[in-house]
């Protein structure tokens, strides 16, 4: 076993990882498995080095004194018997090799450009380490990053930077690494497009099934709710097809799309960009969800001051439902035939598989626009979502009605405040969003299509509807002590996006100085302290407590309005399973880390 030949506490110097510049560190420890030092940069940074990326100071003092040692005589004169036409030889020889280590320079600046420019220990560790390739795993052991605390107000400290190259080199390299050049081949490897290989929900037999499968559960949920006893086992019968389409019904599904169309429009709310796509360009967006509910709530005041019967919605449901389902299947065709014109950097990462199935349900373009109207981000959160809470008040009504009462009943209450909150707290937080994979990854196809605009208004309202039909008597306790769980849910939920989304936005917050993270190479940081040290996903926790929350008052008599829980498991399962496998790909060796670190998924000690 070869010996150590740095001790701990040594100042030596140590070779930025990706570069050939050397820093001031000092080793720290020393892995006997592993045969690596441990060593601090000035700023705080800790990291792994081999002993061949680890210099004695003396070697560079050494160097730097010899190098100035001739005079520049002695320079003249050489350079002068070199140019001397009774020494021809001698002069072709060293212009030989002159060019020669000319272009072997040239090669090494060619493989490191591909790489890109390393980034300085001096700078904050929450930005992109260029020097590394994003996916971890390929990278060398003696990259690999330590834990390191957070520290906001570290002030940026100047190092002085030694190189075992020659000045003649080094100035060579800085005209080639000029940030122009730079960008420009960056700029070009990102706009190679690439095929999607890896296919989910089982490729295209699993994608084609789906596009059945998904309308026909909605119309067995919602037939389900109408019988009298909604048993698994007792199967509904099937309606006339006739009964399914109300040409009236479509009117109004379309009045309201383009309503909420116009709310989107209208110049309220801040301009805010999204995250960097492929080009380089971020699309800005304008946030004013919250204001859309609003006048929508105004909107909704005024037709019931007028008398308007909302119930209508409940007596027309199955044909409204039916309504939306064409409407984001013909979305569905329009939004694919203007893919096939789009550029290659504007395609979705997850949607260019080259087979049609597969991208018209997956979504073949990221960022469907209309001029300045982004299709997809308007359906995230506008029609469906908002439309939820309207239907969910709409079925308040038709309880009051049906059962000749007052007021709706308590079970009735707690649903409609408990989802009221779930999409207010959305709307309110909107700007979130963006950083989800359903805009930065997945592209806009028939699944986000149907999803926003029937799934989340028909099925996620199942509750409501179930209980027009079926009412549930629940006792205050019971009630209160629903309404304490779909709390702790929503503050799990909401804290831990939050933290999430804040770390994001601005690492360096004093309020999240007490927060640790595992640094990786592609400059972001994961959290293990907070709630993402307590499980890999807590927002995801928290949403299935508040799911069972709203399922909750309407009693044990039947399984159907649990539904939503099974699905809201299995989907939530489905979504930690795509994150693990995204996250070991781009973090790699860091986030196998954060697995050590974290080994819970979504259930403390249970997964």
């Amino acid at each position: 076993m070869p010996s150590r030949r740095y001790a701990d506490g040594e100042v030596v110097m140590g070779r930025w990882p990706g570069s050939v510049l050397y820093y001031e560190v000092q080793v720290t420890s020393y892995d006997d498995v592993a045969h690596l030092y441990t060593v601090k940069y000035k700023d705080g940074t800790e990291l792994a080095l081999k002993e061949s990326d680890i210099r004695s100071q003396s070697s560079f003092k050494h160097r730097k004194s010899q190098s100035s040692s001739s005079s520049p005589s002695r320079r003249s004169t050489s350079r002068s018997r070199s140019r001397s036409p009774g020494r021809p030889g001698r002069g072709r020889r060293r212009s030989t090799s002159q060019s020669r280590e000319h272009k072997d320079d040239k090669k090494k600046t060619i493989q490191e450009t591909s790489l890109a420019l390393p980034a300085k220990p001096s700078e904050n560790n929450t930005k992109r380490y260029n020097g590394e390739p994003e996916n971890t795993e390929k990278n060398d052991t003696s990259c690999i990053i330590l834990e390191q605390k957070l520290k906001p107000d570290v002030e940026v400290k100047h190092f002085e930077q030694y190189s075992l190259r020659s000045r003649k080199d080094e100035k060579k390299k800085e005209e080639i690494y000029s940030e122009k050049k730079i960008f420009t081949a960056l700029k070009t490897i990102e706009k190679a497009p690439s095929k999607t290989k890896e296919l989910e929900f089982g490729g295209r037999l699993g994608t084609f099934m789906l596009m059945f499968l998904l309308p026909a559960t909605v119309l067995y949920l919602l037939l389900m709710c109408k019988q009298d006893d909604p048993s698994l086992m007792n199967f509904p019968p099937l309606p006339a097809l006739e009964s399914l389409w109300e040409t009236r019904v479509f009117g109004i599904f379309l009045l309201w799309f383009f309503l909420q169309a116009l709310f989107y429009l209208l110049p309220v709310g801040k301009v805010v960009e999204g995250l960097p796509l492929s080009n380089g360009k971020k699309l800005q967006y304008r946030i004013n969800g919250f204001y859309a509910f609003i006048f929508t709530a105004a909107a909704i005041g005024i037709l019931l001051y007028f008398q308007f019967e909302l119930h209508y919605l409940y007596d027309h449901f199955m044909q409204f439902a039916v309504s939306a389902a064409a409407f984001s299947l013909a979305l569905s065709i329009y939004l694919y035939v203007r893919s096939l014109k789009a550029p290659e950097e504007e395609l979705a990462p997850s949607g260019n598989s080259g087979y049609f199935i597969y991208d018209f349900f997956i979504g073949h373009e990221l960022n469907p626009r209309i001029g300045s109207f982004d299709l997809k981000y308007f359906c995230e959160l506008r029609p469906g979502l908002i439309g939820w809470v309207v239907i969910n008040l709409a079925m308040l009504l038709a309880e009051m009605k049906v059962h000749n009462l007052s007021m709706p009943s308590l079970s009735m209450i707690l649903v409609n405040s408990f989802q009221l909150l779930y999409v207010v707290d959305a709307l309110w937080n909107e700007e979130a969003v963006l950083t989800t994979m359903d805009i930065t990854h997945d592209g806009f196809g028939f699944m986000l299509a149907f999803g926003d605009l029937v799934w989340v208004p028909f099925v996620y309202s199942l509750q409501a509807f179930y209980l027009v039909g079926h009412p549930t008597v629940i006792s205050w306790p019971v009630a209160a002590a629903i309404t304490v769980m779909n709390c702790i849910g929503y503050y799990i939920f909401r804290s831990a996006n939050s933290q999430k989304n804040n770390f994001r936005r601005n690492p360096a917050d004093p309020k999240l100085a007490n927060l640790k993270f595992i640094p990786t190479a592609t400059g972001k940081g994961l959290l293990v302290t907070g709630w993402w040290g307590f499980v890999r996903h807590p927002n995801y926790l928290g949403d299935i407590i508040m799911a069972l929350a709203w399922s909750l008052p309407c009693g044990f008599n039947h399984i159907l309005p649990y539904f939503y829980v099974i699905y809201f498991i299995c989907l939530l399962v489905h979504r930690e399973a795509r994150d693990e496998h995204h996250c070991k790909q781009k973090y790699g060796l860091a986030w196998e880390r954060y697995c050590q670190r974290v080994p819970y998924r979504i259930f403390p000690y249970i997964y």
